[in-house]
């Protein structure tokens, strides 16, 4: 791991735009949601996180954690079992002043204590519904170089059209900059200009005393939103610089999108752009490698540990555990864990989660455009 002792702590939000897909996380949050074969959401951002040297991450939850506390555990696999520091989750009403919050700013006023008895010069703070290998090192150091008071990273990309016209909760805001000479001047909330957009990653540098005192003042005020009722309002006042991110980054902003950023990484080159940067760590499943029985064929697929494949697969994401019977057949499809397709069944783009059966047989198929969910555990 890439250890540059940075001078900041991280600040991560697992349910951030949970909204956007109610299929997957019915029993999980964002942060949690399988990526990748063998990932969760939130090993980008933790991992990212860790390979410049942040080695006190808290995540404040708002609901469904139990899964992301089981892949998180200790911390281990990242680095973060320590004395001081490492790996802090912070569910609702952990403590007295710990609640289910509604905006970001909600979400740090409860652990102001926590943040007043901290060390590190600078915070961190992230969203968890991006896949993307991010140097934050890079982004630290033009902070302190261009003595900003707080620094945004924003990507040049056209807004996820599911977001526009999706109604989403109000925690789900986005952002898009208006800026000059990497000042910004503007953050235009929910906006529906199509096009291009300098469009904000959620992704914030700012000094640990101004935050603070920014958040002691704006929660006395019953303000709830970081960006809106703090950032917004003080453009003129407070120097908020942008930090243009040029690397691939994966957004998931609903179903349909989940189905494709993970489909796009059977593209070698989209698979490099995530990967091929510092390592992306996440919890180990002690586990065989994956067995090819003869007669089966497969053609274009990423596949985790643990899978036996004796049926046809191709253009698939396979997780780890995943069974296909001798005469099934999977094609455009993600299967998450433990899934199982018996023998003669014939899927197209299908998203199964976690130890679905798809019995003898059965043929289930979706479109490219509508990729058909089956939920966890059911038996098809």
């Amino acid at each position: 791991m890439v250890n540059s002792n940075a001078d900041a702590l991280g600040i991560i939000f697992p349910n951030s735009y949970d909204s956007l897909v109610p299929e997957l996380v019915s029993e999980r949050s964002m942060a949690s949601i399988p990526f990748a074969s063998r990932y969760r959401m939130v090993d980008f951002i933790l991992s990212s996180m860790v390979n410049c040297g942040i080695g006190n991450i808290s995540l404040i939850v708002r609901k469904n954690y139990h899964s992301l506390m089981d892949h998180l555990g200790s911390g281990r696999e990242w680095d973060l079992t320590r004395k001081n520091g490492g790996l802090n989750i912070v569910p609702p009403f952990a403590k007295k002043t710990v609640k289910v919050y509604n905006g970001r700013l909600e979400a740090i006023a409860s652990i102001l204590s926590f943040l007043r008895a901290q060390k590190e010069k600078y915070v961190v703070m992230s969203e968890s519904n991006i896949a993307v290998n991010f140097d934050f090192k890079s982004m630290i150091d033009a902070h302190v170089a261009s003595g900003a008071d707080v620094t945004i990273a924003y990507i040049e990309r056209e807004i996820p059209t599911a977001i526009m016209n999706e109604n989403i909760e109000n925690q789900d805001l986005y952002y898009t900059l208006d800026m000059e000479n990497g000042r910004v001047k503007k953050m235009n909330i929910n906006s529906k200009e199509t096009g291009v957009q300098n469009f904000s990653m959620n992704i914030y540098v700012i000094d640990r005393e101004l935050l603070i005192d920014q958040i002691a003042s704006a929660y006395a005020k019953g303000y709830v939103y970081f960006e809106r009722d703090i950032l917004a309002p003080q453009l003129e006042r407070l120097n908020v610089q942008a930090y243009k991110y040029e690397g691939y980054a994966a957004y998931i902003s609903g179903i349909k999108s989940y189905f494709d950023e993970n489909m796009k990484l059977l593209d070698e080159e989209n698979l490099d752009a995530l990967f091929s940067g510092n390592s992306i760590y996440t919890k180990i499943r002690d586990d065989n490698p994956t067995r090819y029985i003869e007669g089966a064929k497969v053609k274009n697929v990423m596949v985790a540990d643990g899978c036996i494949i004796e049926g046809e697969v191709e253009n698939s994401i396979l997780f780890r555990g995943v069974k296909v019977a001798k005469g099934a057949k999977v094609r455009n499809c993600v299967l998450m864990q433990d899934t199982v397709v018996e023998e003669d069944a014939n899927i197209e783009y299908i998203i199964s989660d976690k130890n679905v059966k798809i019995s003898a047989g059965k043929e289930i198929k979706g479109t490219d455009s509508f990729p058909v969910y089956v939920q966890k555990g059911q038996v098809v």
